[in-house]
């Protein structure tokens, strides 16, 4: 009775375990973190736990990541399959397996934001049936704001339009973007999002108090970055049109008391010129007739 009461309990749970074998299918999988969340640089353990009835001679587990980046483009992780370890080439070094083969579980280390996405864990144990073991969690990638990089375009004479624009390529949270002007005054300037994680300033007819020191600043609870532009508003000098003219009026001057003098001069000497030719003119005829005389008296003789 004892031994049929031995075996009778060993069919049962032979009973039981096949009929949750059949019911959760060939392999389970369990992922004991819906999320994982981890500062850019350190590094990230990835938790994936699966049961199977079978030898593990032929498991193989798959890891992929489909990034937030591009949701539509899921990319390999690690594979291991039939004890053998293969990486993916954007992973090497930095990706590995812990507790291999009772666990499917990974880390990586040097975690970049890129890395951030869906992570799912594939697992299947041939000759079990039914569909592979599947797993998902999501990883976060903090990230203190990079060096933002300053750029300006427009006119900056006076009158002109320009155009302030700061761009920041990561950070997670989203960094806060700020513009402001520094020196010689320090003003907070309205801003305009232009979509990803640039920020503009419209500065419309500029004068020579919009010139000074400018600077965006980038911010989120892991950092804060600068960058700066030092804006120069040409200004042309002041009454440049009644400066020409008051030129102009002085060389007109100039050149009427020029042409006054010479006139001057040349009526003196035309003057001189008249006299003396009036006084030569006179000595000849006197002398001409003293002599008339003198010959009309030799003629009577």
């Amino acid at each position: 009775m004892s031994v049929m009461g031995c075996a009778g309990w060993k069919l049962f749970w032979l009973i039981f375990l096949v009929s949750t074998f059949s019911h959760y299918g060939a392999v389970r999988v369990t992922v004991r973190e819906s999320s994982v969340e981890v500062i850019q640089g350190e590094s990230a353990p990835l938790p994936c736990s699966f049961f199977t009835l079978m030898p593990l001679f032929r498991l193989s587990i798959i890891w992929t990541l489909t990034p937030l980046s591009d949701p539509d483009s899921p990319t390999q992780v690690i594979v291991y399959d039939h004890g053998q370890v293969i990486e993916s080439p954007s992973f090497m070094g930095r990706v590995g397996f812990v507790g291999m083969p009772w666990s499917a579980d990974i880390f990586l280390n040097d975690t970049r934001v890129s890395d951030a996405g869906v992570y799912r864990c594939v697992v299947s144990n041939p000759p079990e049936t039914g569909d592979p073991g599947i797993g998902e969690l999501s990883l976060t990638v903090l990230a203190p704001p990079s060096l933002p990089m300053c750029l300006w375009e427009g006119d900056t004479d006076t009158g002109g339009n320009v155009k302030l624009s700061c761009v920041v390529l990561e950070g997670f949270p989203a960094p806060q973007l700020i513009w402001e002007k520094v020196e010689p005054d320090q003003i907070i300037l309205p801003v305009n999002m232009d979509g990803g994680m640039m920020g503009s300033v419209q500065i419309s007819n500029v004068s020579a108090e919009a010139s000074g020191l400018y600077r965006c600043s980038v911010s989120n609870p892991l950092g804060t970055q600068h960058c700066y532009i030092n804006l120069s508003v040409y200004s042309p000098p002041n009454n440049t049109p009644g400066t020409l003219q008051g030129v102009l009026l002085s060389l007109s001057m100039a050149l009427l008391q020029l042409a006054l003098v010479m006139l001057g001069m040349w009526l003196h000497r035309s003057a001189r010129e008249t006299k003396w030719r009036d006084s030569h003119e006179e000595d000849e005829c006197h002398n001409e007739i003293k002599y008339t005389p003198s010959l009309i008296k030799r003629s009577f003789v």
